[in-house]
């Protein structure tokens, strides 16, 4: 996969924020309470976001495509 195919807009962390699953909790993470989501964006590819709620918005701590390196074939379980 080309670096520019692991590229995820905008518009896709959209689409998994508000039609993606909750997939890992961390609630003591450093940054505090954050979680793992799942959804699909373009093309139907799976898109995985790690966001943190704060007081006044929702802070994005980062977006990428799972591979099945890491990821069980539902790209929702760790391997």
């Amino acid at each position: 996969m080309t670096s520019h195919e692991r590229m995820v807009s905008a518009q896709e962390v959209k689409q998994v924020i508000f039609t993606g699953d909750i997939i890992e909790d961390y609630p003591e993470d450093k940054r505090g309470h954050s979680c793992l989501m799942f959804g699909h964006g373009e093309n139907n590819r799976p898109i995985h976001v790690v966001c943190s709620p704060k007081k006044d918005y929702l802070a994005i701590i980062t977006a990428y495509v799972p591979t099945t390196q890491h990821w069980k074939s539902d790209f929702k379980t760790r391997k």
